[in-house]
């Protein structure tokens, strides 16, 4: 199980990409929100708590990248 929430953050956080301050941030909340919840799925935390902490650093993540080009 391990293996498998690893490998999954790791190609979500590949995947999120955008031009501008603005995208970054959606695409990292979005894609946070979702490993958050599946993570908090999986634990005592709870699915809504997971999701929101999760959408809350991802959207920080993402807002805090540059561009990849």
């Amino acid at each position: 199980m391990a293996k498998v929430l690893v490998l999954t953050a790791v190609l979500l956080g590949v995947a999120a990409c955008g031009d501008t301050w603005g995208q970054r941030a959606v695409t990292g909340g979005g894609i946070g929100a979702g490993s958050g919840a599946l993570i908090g799925a999986v634990t005592p935390l709870g699915v809504l708590p997971g999701a929101l902490i999760g959408g809350a650093v991802g959207a920080g993540v993402g807002a805090a990248t540059t561009p990849t080009r």
